[in-house]
């Protein structure tokens, strides 16, 4: 991993609005064969329903509550980090900031999130005129490389409610009804996922939210907290450099790759139980995305 410390080391974040929208995926399009591990961070505007029961499971609970809010709310900022298998940035740019179109007057939010964005520097009227149309940025999405290729890597971290809000804008459909569903259309756009969260289970000493594992690791922030763009940016940073410390350089992937923390524990343990399951998750994704693309 380059040393974010180091002299020669240039971490730069670009701001995407409409205007350079089509611009900038362009831009991405042609680094994303080379820089293939995306570490990803979305700002949303809190929680505002609750679901109602009965659960199956605690997951199944977690799974019901980041369904109705991401069917009902609007994503704020996705932020995005491109690095190659190394963890070297793409040069110049490597994050990207993509600013979506909200409005305080017409989209529902919980005040606590808005305050905390505002706090962190989010300006909410820029976003009512200049953001992004999500529709238009579901579509260069879709082309852009970045999804539904096996050989992309995203980094996250705790990220159930930021591959929702991503599922919505690339299906511009309500969330599938139960976790089964979910990640038949999850691993079908996203096959190869890393939730630093999950993975943290295997790392007796870390604990906390990203900025106290980035502390832990000694992986200093560039850019403010609570801003997508900024926390892709750590994410990324903190995702190799925990690789190198606690993993040799080398995750074993059936054992990491597609697992969000605190969702479908049932769903990959049936999985590890089943001497059959790669061929019918291989089966059931091909239908999964046969459905949304012919939708």
């Amino acid at each position: 991993m380059a040393d974010p410390t180091a002299g020669g080391s240039t971490y730069m974040i670009r701001e995407v609005w409409e205007g350079n929208l089509e611009e900038e995926f362009g831009v991405i399009r042609r680094l994303i064969d080379q820089y293939n591990y995306i570490a990803m961070d979305t700002e949303f505007p809190g929680v505002v329903a609750r679901p109602i029961g009965p659960f199956n499971s605690t997951s199944d609970y977690h799974y019901q509550l980041l369904r109705c809010n991401a069917d009902i709310l609007n994503i704020i900022q996705l932020g995005i980090t491109l690095m190659d298998e190394n963890g070297t940035p793409a040069p110049g740019v490597c994050s990207w900031q993509f600013n979506f179109k909200f409005s305080l007057s017409s989209d529902m939010y919980a005040q606590e999130s808005i305050d905390l964005l505002t706090n962190s520097g989010i300006d909410f009227m820029k976003h009512e005129e200049l953001g992004i149309d999500p529709l238009h940025f579901g579509e260069l999405l879709t082309d852009s490389g970045m999804v539904l290729f096996k050989n992309v890597r995203w980094v996250s971290f705790h990220s159930g409610y930021d591959f929702g809000y991503l599922l919505k804008l690339l299906t511009c459909r309500a969330l599938p009804e139960d976790e089964d569903g979910f990640f038949e259309v999850l691993h079908t756009f996203f096959p190869g996922i890393y939730d630093i969260k999950y993975m943290m289970r295997s790392c007796r000493m870390l604990k906390g939210g990203l900025q106290d594992v980035a502390d832990d690791l000694e992986v200093p922030r560039i850019g403010p907290q609570h801003q997508a763009g900024s926390d892709s940016l750590l994410t990324a940073m903190t995702f190799f450099r925990l690789r190198e410390k606690y993993f040799e350089n080398r995750v074993d992937e059936p054992k990491y790759l597609g697992h969000l923390f605190g969702l479908g524990n049932h769903i990959f343990q049936a999985q590890a139980s089943s001497p059959t399951s790669t061929a019918t998750t291989t089966t059931n994704s091909a239908a999964a995305v046969s459905a949304v693309v012919g939708a």
